[in-house]
């Protein structure tokens, strides 16, 4: 794992993007700027509680014809593909973390009807990936998160949390990763393919697309 990534290496770079008194940059165009952001950056409140909606939001996919896994896939899409084989895709989520993946079925379910053979994989799969992400240098450990309030196809994200870098632990690293600096195109590719070198040699199916 020599040309991979090491936790100085990827500590220094965070490092060197913030500012003399050791501070990166808020995002302000990205997390804070959402709707659901709870705080208010002046002060940093909580922000008044809003009335209930009417009923819950239509997400992307609730009709499956609609989805974006009825789609061509586009060449962007295939790019991103980590490991995949006949029933699954790991894709790599393009985000600041050392490596950040997300893991979907290729036939349209979400977690509440995955049938129950995909669902007994999933659990296979998730602990594959897991520990493929936790063997990366970079890596201190791995959190899995299923949000699905935007699509309707199931997409559970596995973070690779920064090793050693005490403040990005638990639940807060999501809001750190908004403003980190951007990963290196090279150093995110070779974290995202020997994931999915590791999970070819556990589980079979087809590594990094890039390296097909």
């Amino acid at each position: 794992m020599s040309d991979l990534e090491s936790a100085e290496d990827f500590h220094a770079r965070v490092a060197a993007a913030t500012d003399d008194e050791g501070r990166l940059p808020v995002a302000i165009e990205l997390m804070p700027g959402w709707d659901i952001f709870p705080f208010e950056l002046e002060g940093l409140r909580i922000k008044p509680l809003e009335p209930l909606l009417d009923e819950e939001p239509a997400r992307r996919g609730e009709d499956p014809a609609e989805c974006p896994c009825a789609q061509p896939t586009s060449a962007e899409q295939e790019a991103r593909v980590v490991w995949s084989n006949e029933r699954w895709v790991v894709s790599d989520a393009g985000m600041k973390l050392p490596v950040t993946l997300i893991l979907k079925p290729r036939a349209h379910h979400d977690l509440a009807d995955l049938p129950d053979d995909l669902a007994s994989e999933m659990g296979r799969l998730m602990v594959a990936i897991t520990a493929a992400i936790e063997s990366l240098p970079s890596v201190g450990r791995c959190h899995v998160g299923r949000y699905g309030d935007g699509g309707a196809h199931l997409h559970p994200f596995f973070f690779g949390r920064p090793a050693r870098m005490g403040q990005l632990r638990g639940s807060c690293v999501l809001d750190w990763e908004e403003n980190l600096p951007d990963i290196p195109d090279d150093v995110r590719r070779a974290n995202a393919a020997h994931v999915g070198r590791l999970l070819v040699e556990r589980l079979g199916g087809s590594g990094p697309a890039w390296e097909s």
